[in-house]
């Protein structure tokens, strides 16, 4: 009963005022990162981060919106009342639990900074890593953003891509296209090589040095399979690849080259055999 009586008096006495002070404290909270957001926007616009690679400066921006959004939280403590010893000891105490149970989200963290530091790529970039391909746009402190062909944006944490192979195609302004093609077994091997290498020749986006090679790469069990390699500009790969594959077979339709397929002969045989 005694309880019940201090309670009661406490929520006269200053109830009130707390819940006044928390009132306050929540509408600062969504004012605060409403305000973080614009301030982030303001200095991504502003010329103090345009001299800065594309990585670096999402990777700040990123680190901006954090840490004023754990700015906000911090004051809007001291408004309910908390003041800074106690505030201490318990973000201390917060952190080292935090920090045990967000293990991933830090090693995202430290992912990020050395995506940042050792630049295995750059925002632009078209790259796979952890499995995944698109261009890279956006570096963030944990995680990082590609935009696939289709146009599919695909977060993965910065743990994973640091830890991960990553290919980067945009790094050498030149690219190679390999490819082979199959023919029958009773194709003329020279006049194929010749067939392959015009076709390669006549498209303009194919550079002549280093030049176009081809050669019999294997004799598959009903095919021989020629390869080709040509070399053309990053930019032009999936042009120059999708024009040879489609007027290699004209040309071999034209000359009269076949292109096998899986065949299976199959032998009846009758009950009095």
């Amino acid at each position: 009963m005694d309880f019940l009586i201090s309670i009661r008096d406490y929520v006269a006495q200053g109830g009130i005022h707390l819940l006044f002070s928390a009132i306050c404290a929540i509408v600062f909270v969504i004012v605060g990162f409403k305000l973080s957001g614009w301030i982030v926007k303001l200095i991504s616009h502003g010329r103090g981060l345009s001299h800065l690679d594309e990585s670096v400066r999402t990777f700040i921006l990123s680190f901006i919106g954090v840490a004023l959004k754990v700015l906000v939280v911090v004051v809007a403590a001291t408004i309910i009342g908390i003041n800074g010893t106690v505030l201490s000891a318990v973000l201390g105490s917060a952190g080292l639990a935090v920090g045990l149970a967000m293990q991933g989200s830090l090693a995202n963290f430290a992912g990020g900074l050395m995506i940042l530091f050792f630049r295995p790529f750059k925002v632009g970039d078209f790259v796979t890593a952890a499995g995944e391909s698109g261009t890279v746009t956006e570096i963030g402190i944990f995680y990082t953003k590609l935009m696939t062909i289709d146009n599919k944006c695909i977060t993965i944490p910065n743990g994973a891509v640091s830890n991960a192979t990553v290919t980067d195609y945009s790094t050498a302004d030149r690219r190679r296209v390999d490819l082979e093609f199959s023919v029958a077994y009773g194709s003329d091997i020279d006049k194929v090589k010749k067939v392959i290498l015009t076709v390669v020749s006549a498209n303009d986006k194919v550079l002549d040095d280093p030049a176009p090679f081809t050669a019999l790469l294997r004799q598959d069990a009903s095919a021989l399979v020629f390869v080709v390699r040509a070399w053309c500009a990053t930019g032009d790969y999936w042009s120059v690849y999708f024009n040879l594959m489609e007027n290699m077979k004209k040309a071999f339709d034209s000359v009269g080259i076949s292109i096998p397929y899986s065949q299976l002969d199959v032998h009846l045989v009758g009950k009095d055999q």
